[in-house]
């Protein structure tokens, strides 16, 4: 199939659209796979996600969903991949808990690109020993979408599939390969994902590995995860979350002197990032109010252990990027 999207393709825009483009998908994959088995990395993500549920209703139990979870990804959704998947739509999900594994690997690497590469390496590892665990699997499906393609013109590198070793012969299967983002979303909707899963953020690969700076230490991971929490849970409340293109919280590898129940402290501070761009290249920060700002500072300061300050950055892109590493 060309990787030139269709120019008679319409835009998905309505529900009516979408239905349309998942009724030929569903025929379209029937036809590529048969009876054969299908193999899917789940992240959670937006793509993966709405892939894993057009697979589903086009071959139900022949679908077979890994999900990975390394310990790096934010508060509760390892918790909502199972629940959607298994328990909702009763997937054939593998859920590989791989937290310990992935942080011994990365105990005392502090350089950001190594610390991407460990973890990337060792996604594809975890995946391919699930991979050898099944019979019959003969396809494997791809969170591909039309972007991907005209970037990279191969695999989508965030999937971290794309290094499986050449006797894993797999046929691909990318039912997205020629839909945007805000298409696939359109999509996900009308295939009953919830809200939270459809119109997650922006979210990088290696997850929380890049906002614990430096060397990852199981506190300070912690300590990201629940201001992270406290951040999106404050944003959704006030009306930002549908508004602020990316937002999370950061923790670097440094303490800072404070006063905690009358004594001095010596704890690590969060840094709040709130940003909006259209395509990632240029960013400004949200102008978020300074009431809610004292109030996010309140909550975390005072819920997330180990923490004495709370920072917002206001650097646009340039010069800073949107990720601090």
């Amino acid at each position: 199939m060309s990787n030139v999207r269709p120019e008679s393709m319409e835009r998905i825009t309505t529900a009516a659209l979408a239905e349309a483009f998942i009724d030929e998908q569903i025929r379209a994959v029937r036809a590529q796979v048969g009876d054969g088995k299908v193999l899917l990395a789940l992240s959670g993500g937006v793509d993966s996600s709405v892939v894993a549920a057009l697979l589903i209703r086009a071959i139900g139990k022949n679908l077979v969903c890994v999900h990975v979870n390394h310990g790096l990804l934010r508060k509760g959704e390892p918790e909502q991949v199972v629940e959607v998947f298994r328990n909702q739509m009763d997937a054939n999900l593998v859920y590989v808990d791989a937290a310990e594994r992935f942080l011994k690997k990365l105990e005392g690497v502090a350089e950001p690109e190594k610390k991407r590469k460990i973890i990337g390496a060792e996604f594809i590892r975890v995946f391919e020993e699930e991979a050898r665990k099944q019979e019959g699997i003969r396809f494997l499906a791809q969170g591909t979408i039309y972007p991907d393609i005209l970037e990279s013109g191969s695999v989508k590198a965030h999937h971290n599939v794309g290094g499986l070793p050449e006797d894993l012969k797999f046929e691909l299967v990318e039912p997205l390969k020629f839909l945007f983002k805000d298409e696939v979303r359109v999509v996900g909707k009308a295939l009953g994902l919830p809200e939270g899963m459809v119109e997650r953020q922006p979210f990088p690969g290696p997850g929380l590995g890049v906002r614990c700076l430096g060397a990852i230490t199981r506190d300070r991971l912690e300590a990201v995860r629940e201001s992270d929490a406290i951040l999106r849970e404050e944003f959704a409340k006030n009306g930002l979350a549908g508004k602020v293109w990316q937002y999370f919280t950061v923790v670097p590898d440094f303490r800072s002197v404070g006063v905690r129940d009358g004594k001095r402290s010596f704890e690590y501070p969060v840094i709040l990032r709130a940003v909006n761009t259209r395509d990632a290249m240029t960013a400004t920060v949200e102008d978020v109010p300074f009431a809610l700002l004292q109030h996010i500072t309140q909550r975390i300061t005072h819920e997330v252990k180990g923490v004495n300050r709370v920072l917002y950055d206001l650097t646009p892109k340039p010069t800073g990027t949107i990720e601090w590493e």
